[in-house]
């Protein structure tokens, strides 16, 4: 009996996935799927506008047989809570930063070690080749498919009393991190003390003295506002963590080839037009927060660079992570 009580449960699921996922509507001439994607950021945000180009792009492909619903602003939850989502397949798609991929596939772990990459470009060449599409496919047993990487440019830290120009001044700081162990792993070896706090609840909390930092890019720290807080921002540009866009399999698995096709498609047109609204974006981002007030340092990143060394030695046991960093840092 209870094998088949188990596939029972099963059945109902899948039956339920594709229920909730798909938002059918009918016409005479067609059926139209409407996938429903949701994310934290701002809808000024590069990322919202790239998720705007690629629902208008699928739907084109498509001929209006697929189409995007957006749910931005954290209207169903937060990052960790998106991605949960997806798995039981309450959701179709989402965005998330790679620092919370680590949570549901491990090897993502690898895009928050600080100072990973050379430059953008080096990043790019990572992200886009073989090592990049590696990561992506390694979310299917986790039940998430990996569409493509959006520029999120460099994490530096912005902090409200006292500017960060050495690893030093982060002493007796509490800093807001993402749900990231490499990102507490790192603050920790700069000297700061690492405080995971929902990216929704960051202004409040450093109004309130919850933390007295965080750590973004310059399009984040702009559009969030939290600028009006906090008045130093210190581009030690320490981590170039991408944002992954990913789908349920529970969605994936039950689209036809040429409909998967489309979806692939559809979402690396929105990578290439992210990034370059990603480019202009951190222009004005710095430009504006200046505006405001906000006093702009660039620290001597060696500096920072020594004290993080260790968290490199700390994978020198774990072969298959260790591997990916000797392959990262080969790519030319």
């Amino acid at each position: 009996m209870k094998p088949k009580y188990k596939h029972f449960k099963i059945t109902n699921l899948l039956s339920a996935v594709l229920l909730v996922v798909f938002t059918y509507s009918c016409d005479s001439i067609q059926q139209t799927k409407t996938i429903k994607l949701a994310h934290g950021l701002d809808m000024n945000h590069p990322v919202h506008k790239a998720m705007e180009f690629m629902a208008t792009d699928l739907e084109k492909r498509s001929k209006g047989t697929l189409s995007i619903k957006i749910y931005p602003n954290q209207q169903l939850g937060n990052e960790r809570q998106t991605v949960e989502l997806l798995q039981i397949g309450s959701l179709g798609m989402t965005k998330v930063s790679a620092a919370v991929m680590e949570n549901f596939a491990p090897n993502m772990k690898i895009f928050g070690l600080p100072f990973l990459f050379r430059d953008r470009a080096h990043a790019f060449s990572v992200l886009d080749g073989e090592i990049g599409q590696e990561l992506l496919d390694g979310g299917k047993k986790y039940w998430l498919k990996g569409l493509g990487y959006y520029d999120s440019g460099s994490r530096s830290f912005y902090t409200k009393e006292r500017p960060i120009e050495k690893p030093e001044d982060l002493k007796g700081l509490k800093i807001r991190v993402m749900e990231s162990v490499t990102a507490m792993n790192m603050v920790n070896s700069l000297g700061g003390s690492p405080t995971p706090i929902s990216w929704g609840e960051l202004y409040t909390s450093l109004q309130q003295g919850v933390v007295d930092g965080a750590e973004n890019n310059p399009p984040s720290f702009y559009l969030s506002r939290h600028y009006e807080v906090c008045k130093y921002y210190s581009l030690d540009e320490h981590t170039t963590v991408p944002d992954v866009l990913i789908m349920g399999t529970h969605l994936w698995d039950s689209l036809n080839e040429q409909e998967k096709k489309w979806v692939q498609e559809s979402s690396t047109s929105s990578v290439v037009y992210q990034r370059e609204l990603w480019s202009k974006a951190e222009t004005e981002a710095l430009e504006e927060v200046q505006k405001a007030g906000v006093k702009i340092f660039r620290p001597d990143k060696s500096k920072f660079q020594e004290k993080v060394t260790s968290m490199y030695e700390d994978y020198i046991d774990d072969k298959e992570i260790y591997s990916l960093i000797q392959r990262i840092q080969a790519v030319k």
